[in-house]
């Protein structure tokens, strides 16, 4: 009888382990933003916004046709269901607030800070959902996420800070890398995709980094 009553639990607990997984290797993908903005356009400011510009004005008309035709809603949710929360079912998706929030570092945030804040979204959220998931048995207070999983996602931005920053100093990797992870941490009601690269950059700012960046 026990194990009756537990299939049903350990059933959901493997499926939302499953969506999650997914959404981080799709999020993880993301890192190819600022991985574009820095090697291939070489920190061309403009260009980058006006791709960014024209990409949210694509994934807007897209979001918007999907939340008021309700056919094309249903083949959305068939082909994407599996991995949209379900608060993403009936208002804009975390891709649309990804893209915004990267327009938003190119315009107002140094070339060097922009391509950081944006690479601590797609790798730090990543390996804090995926660490979590697996290792984490620590909870932090009256909250789902634990303490594992936000050392994960400090030490996996921090750590890629000290590779591929290069342009800044180990004090502003230190700043950002902790911005990043309280704001991946904390429970408000703005999403992640918006929260981590927007208050990470605006901290590594606050920090005073070199001319260089």
């Amino acid at each position: 009888m026990l194990q009756e009553n537990t299939a049903p639990q350990n059933n959901h607990i493997r499926e939302k382990r499953l969506r999650e997984s997914l959404r981080k290797s799709i999020h993880i993908s993301s890192l190819i933003i600022p991985l574009f903005y820095r090697y291939v356009l070489g920190y061309n400011r403009m260009l980058m916004f006006i791709i960014l510009l024209i990409s949210l004005a694509g994934l807007l008309g897209l979001e918007l046709f999907r939340l008021q035709q309700p056919s094309f809603r249903k083949l959305f949710h068939r082909l994407f269901g599996l991995i949209l929360r379900r608060h993403e079912k009936l208002d804009f998706t975390g891709a649309t607030f990804l893209v915004f929030s990267c327009l938003l570092c190119v315009a107002f945030y140094k070339p060097v800070i922009a391509f950081l804040a944006m690479s601590y979204l797609s790798i730090g959220d990543t390996f804090a959902a995926i660490i979590g998931m697996s290792f984490g048995k620590r909870r932090f207070l009256h909250q789902s996420k634990s303490v594992e999983g936000s050392l994960a996602c400090y030490v996996s931005i921090l750590i890629f800070s000290i590779l591929l920053g290069g342009e800044l100093s180990p004090w502003v990797y230190v700043v950002g890398s902790f911005a990043a992870t309280m704001a991946e941490l904390w429970i408000v009601r703005i999403d992640d995709n918006i929260k981590i690269p927007l208050l990470s950059g605006l901290a590594m700012i606050m920090a005073k980094p070199d001319r260089r960046g």
